[in-house]
């Protein structure tokens, strides 16, 4: 029962981390509104958390209800996995420092300051971040059919 509790936390948080980048996708254009911003920032956080619990829920999986870490360590595709999580991590760092930088305009009220040269680049990082999430679901499947095992 345990097994099935992790396996359902991991995947929700897989999901709210989604839809939490959707989200900042659909909130992030020109221009940029005190209260868009706002939510943007708010969003950002919760992407945040939800990355930690993507990660915590994985580690647990991995270490305490799969097939044990010995496996994972051996499979190629579960290297690939944690590789695309910890790209969209760091392009992630982007976006999570651009909306940082509002917080004095936010602070006092205002529409932060963005430029299109920003606004391109932020927008750029959020999309090959989806690209990359939607590329892990399908790296997960082919591992659990048994592939990416090495011999060893």
């Amino acid at each position: 029962m345990a097994y099935a509790i992790a396996a359902y936390l991991h995947f929700l948080a897989i999901f709210l981390l989604f839809a939490l980048l959707l989200l900042e996708h659909q909130l992030f254009r020109q221009p940029v509104t005190l209260e868009r911003a706002r939510s943007l920032f708010r969003t950002d956080i919760a992407f945040g958390i939800a990355a930690a619990l993507v990660l915590a829920t994985g580690i647990a999986r991995a270490l305490l209800y799969g097939k044990g870490l010995d496996y994972y360590l051996k499979n190629s595709l579960f290297h690939a996995k944690v590789g695309l999580f910890v790209a969209v991590a760091v392009l992630s760092l982007y976006p999570t420092l651009t909306f940082l930088r509002w917080r004095p305009a936010l602070k006092d009220g205002q529409a932060p300051p963005l430029t299109c040269k920003t606004a391109r680049w932020v927008t750029l990082a959020i999309r090959l971040e989806l690209a990359l999430l939607v590329l892990i679901p399908l790296l997960a499947v082919l591992m659990a059919r048994g592939f990416g095992v090495t011999a060893g």
